[in-house]
């Protein structure tokens, strides 16, 4: 048994793990890292953000030369979809992402252990190889990071051929020609959006009375408007109570809130609700660590009941987001070397989802600004009156700014349409400076572009829209 002192040891190399060993590194730490997978990057990395995003573009691409690129005189025959070579195409992002975090770990001279850790508290880590042998790190202090994994939803066990998960459904060999998705959160609008481009009948079916149920309740009805010109059923305020394995796939029943009985067939479905943080032989059992609801208790700092042992991303209850991982990995790690210490204003993690239309968010919505008190004023700006969203033949959708009246400050932006996901960037910039609306429209955006809609749309709070 080999031992081994760290400044600080990280368990997990997903967005918030590795990136807190990168800045470990930064501060001159002497850092190491364990992963049980055999691939460095997480769910993110290998089976989440970047393998799903790389479909989505394929997709895209997909749907243009098809559809869209006549109207932009470019004329396209015999347009196939090689499916095979899309998830080739996947596969070839993922494992460069992979191997980009290899090297990062090799630059900033990161100690990598492969295989499975579990705390021997106080100041230590077993690290369990595949093979099933050992060597424990000697640490100072220690970073859970271990993320998450798909929850089983009883009822509806997945079998990886007719009833596929978000992890299942990355590795198909065969589009399916038709898809119930269950679940219309960021994982389930996607994987629609994904699928119904390449030709897959999709339905979603949700809980909630909405699509995307914590974005703004507008930009719900804009996407479920989008959706349905592109033929992807949504089915709302339904409860699914029971599922069937047919002779060609799926049967499933359910009722909606009023009462009403439904009945849904399709070759598949995928099971795109229920993630729960990954907390299995890290042995937190007679520790100060406390797990409530299956999450790791912290405070703002992200450190845990016992002295020198912090978790952050998908185990504790903020947000599951990379983004949000990363840094809070950069806010523990920035405290083991000594560094003042702020934490994270959960009201700027910009929310993404990478359908089409694209949507992002961040700060309250207008619903949730109003029932804190505040006295809000709102304005829109339609992506149809920009002229660059019109250059790309992407018109639908909007900019929503949600400002409050007295110090004119910027609450929330809201955007469904082109590009949202970048745009949505310098709003998250804006609020963290703490602009004011009228600081944001007077700010000159270059023109055409369709950045230009932020701007226009804060214009709108003081009546000031030029194009609209």
């Amino acid at each position: 048994m080999a031992t081994e002192q760290f400044d600080v040891t990280v368990i997990g190399s997903g967005p918030g793990g590795y990136v807190a060993a990168i800045r470990g590194a930064q501060l001159g730490l002497k850092v190491a890292l364990v992963e049980k997978d055999k691939r460095l990057g997480g769910t993110c990395t290998l089976r989440g953000c970047i393998p799903t995003k790389q479909l989505l573009m394929s997709a895209h691409y997909y749907e243009k030369a098809q559809k869209d690129l006549k109207e932009f005189g470019v004329q396209v025959s015999e347009v196939k979809l090689a499916f095979a070579d899309v998830q080739k195409r996947k596969e070839k992002v993922v494992m460069k992402n992979s191997k980009g975090i290899e090297f990062l770990m090799k630059k900033n001279t990161i100690t990598v252990f492969k295989g499975t850790g579990k705390l021997e508290l106080p100041g230590k880590v077993l690290v369990t190889a595949e093979d099933g042998t050992s060597q424990t790190i000697e640490t100072k202090n220690i970073i859970i990071a271990t993320g998450s994994v798909v929850r089983p939803i009883p009822g509806f066990e997945t079998d990886g051929e007719r009833v596929v998960n978000s992890d299942h459904i990355l590795e198909l060999k065969e589009v399916p020609k038709s898809l119930i998705v269950m679940g219309a959160g960021a994982v389930g609008v996607e994987f629609a959006s994904v699928y119904s481009r390449f030709g897959t009948e999709t339905t979603i079916v949700e809980l909630m009375p909405r699509l995307l149920p914590i974005e703004d309740e507008e930009v719900s009805k804009e996407l479920e408007k989008s959706f349905r010109k592109r033929g992807i059923k949504a089915q709302v305020d339904t409860k699914l109570e029971k599922m069937e394995k047919t002779e060609t796939g799926v049967k499933l029943t359910g009722k909606t809130s009023k009462g009403e009985e439904v009945t849904l067939e399709a070759e598949m479905l995928l099971v795109a609700v229920g993630r729960m943080p990954y907390l299995e032989g890290l042995g937190l059992e007679g520790t100060k660590i406390k797990v409530e609801r299956g999450n790791v208790q912290v405070d703002e700092f992200c450190r845990t009941g016992e002295p020198n042992v912090y978790a952050i991303g998908d185990v504790i209850p903020t947000p599951w987001l990379a983004h949000l991982a990363s840094k809070e990995g950069i806010l523990a790690v920035e405290q083991i070397a000594g560094k003042a210490a702020h934490p994270i204003n959960l009201r700027l993690v910009p929310n993404c989802t990478y359908c089409d239309p694209e949507v992002a968010s961040v700060g309250l919505t207008e619903k949730k600004a109003r029932d804190e008190g505040y006295d809000v004023k709102v304005a829109k700006f339609p992506f149809s009156a920009s002229g660059k969203a019109r250059i790309l033949g992407e018109e639908e959708g909007f900019v929503k700014i949600v400002s409050e009246t007295k110090y004119d400050e910027l609450l929330g932006v809201h955007i469904i349409g082109p590009h949202a996901t970048e745009l949505i960037a310098e709003a998250c910039v804006a609020m963290q400076l703490e602009s004011t609306a009228e600081e944001l429209g007077n700010t000159m955006h270059a023109h055409p572009t369709v950045s230009e809609s932020v701007m226009e749309a804060a214009e709108g709070i003081h009546g000031l829209t030029i194009h609209f």
